[in-house]
């Protein structure tokens, strides 16, 4: 009885300090080692597209093997549309995929569908803390759900006012002051149509291949949200969200936005026949391109309502683990930690554009120090990661179908001749019996 007394009492005395003995996971990732040869699949959708970054990936990947010559990664190319559905199904056939790619919009389901592991009840804590050291405190948060750190933030950015500053002289405009506010941009928009011919803006909000992050951030930034933070009311046709549908409303009605899609707006701005262009920084490569001795391209922060701060949220992608064997699992945390790196992270803001999670790299000259003084495109990306806030994962396996109504109402709202409040309030009312009860 002693015995066991003593025993009990070093139990609560360990657990009140802390120190409570490793869980199985963690003690066999910890005892992991790779001493021999190993395959991972990476599933990444940068692979898939070529204007997305395809090459920077592949570079990244070749250098991770050099570095690593017992892991040998098999990046699987998997276009953005249909990626979950790819990612269930091999695993359902139980094909390997050790590491996905997956868009902080997904983090629900791959949590809860997909058996992403949390990094916290894998990862050693000393380990897990050295090197999440240095990682811009905004950049963790958008991959943690429920307390826990599902997805590495990876390939992300804030939303980017492109801007064709031969344009703006061209239309009597001052390129040195980009517009700030929504009502500047408008004004902006209209007087080069009129001056120039040229389309005004053109954004990402909208269209069949637009996500909600573009969206959310329009919201926020008039202090409205899209789904309550208990992630269990939707909020869209609040006023303040009915206020930011009615103002791209009345952009659109006065011919100061043009209704685009995608690839076509890319198209106009990186062609010179766009003065303004509101997407995520991901396409800065393509736009780049296209402008190259031809016109100047310049870049601005996301539009505020007045006054009002500007609360923007991230695009991308985080890394998301699935291996369930420890070795696998060691194999796949040494990557992801490559691909966070400091290296890492100058090739995927250097030559893709997306922000680099440490910010201490960008006066670094033997990191991003020189790259940025000659490309001032990335600054307005740096100025708001401190203002960052996550884009919101529609909770429960109807997600995609919620984003799908939320978005198809604010389209409507926004391009066709219907009232904006109520075509909203109909939505979030279908939204709201699809969350999870």
């Amino acid at each position: 009885m002693a015995m066991q007394r003593r025993h009990l009492l070093a139990g609560l005395a360990t657990a009140a300090t802390g120190l409570l003995p490793p869980r199985p996971a963690i003690a066999a990732f910890a005892a992991a080692g790779i001493d021999h040869p190993v395959q991972i699949n990476f599933y990444n959708y940068n692979l898939a597209t070529a204007g997305l970054g395809a090459d920077a990936t592949r570079k990244l990947l070749r250098e991770f093997m050099r570095a690593n010559p017992n892991i040998k990664v098999n990046g699987v190319g998997v276009p953005v549309t249909g990626f979950t559905a790819r990612v269930q199904a091999d695993l359902a056939a139980h094909r390997q995929v050790d590491l996905i790619q997956l868009g902080f919009g997904d983090l629900d389901f791959a949590v809860h569908s997909l058996g992403a592991k949390a990094l916290e009840d894998l990862i050693p804590a000393p380990e897990l803390a050295a090197n999440f050291a240095g990682i811009a405190p905004n950049g963790l948060k958008l991959g943690m759900l429920d307390g826990k750190t599902y997805g590495l933030a990876y390939t992300f950015s804030t939303p980017v006012l492109f801007y064709n500053a031969d344009l703006f002289r061209a239309a009597g405009l001052n390129p040195d002051q980009p517009p700030l506010t929504w009502a500047e941009v408008k004004q902006a928009a209209l007087t080069i149509k009129a001056k120039t011919g040229k389309g005004g803006l053109a954004t990402g909000i909208l269209g069949p291949s637009a996500f909600d992050w573009l969206f959310q951030g329009v919201v926020r930034s008039n202090g409205g949200e899209t789904i309550s933070r208990d992630r269990k009311t939707m909020k869209f046709a609040a006023p303040e969200a009915v206020e930011a549908v009615a103002m791209l409303r009345d952009l659109n009605d006065s011919g100061a936005m043009a209704n685009l899609d995608v690839n076509a707006a890319m198209e106009a701005m990186a062609a010179g026949d766009m003065g303004m262009y509101l997407q995520t920084s991901a396409v800065q490569g393509f736009i780049v391109a296209g402008a190259k001795d031809k016109f100047d391209l310049r870049a601005s922060t996301m539009p505020s309502f007045g006054a009002k701060k500007v609360r923007p949220n991230n695009s991308g992608s985080a890394l998301i683990l699935l291996a369930t064997d420890p070795v696998l699992q060691r194999a796949a945390w040494e990557l992801m930690k490559f691909l966070t790196s400091k290296r890492g992270y100058t090739i995927i803001t250097s030559e893709i554009g997306y922000l680099p999670l440490r910010t201490d790299i960008v006066d670094d000259p033997q990191y991003l120090g020189e790259w940025v003084k000659t490309h001032p495109l990335v600054q307005p990306n740096l100025k708001q990661l401190a203002v960052l806030e996550p884009w919101d994962a529609m909770p429960g396996p109807n997600y995609r179908q919620i984003v799908k109504t939320m978005m198809d109402a604010v389209e409507l709202a926004v391009t066709g001749k219907v009232d904006v409040a109520a075509t909203l309030l109909a939505a979030q009312q279908t939204t709201q019996a699809m969350l999870p009860k």
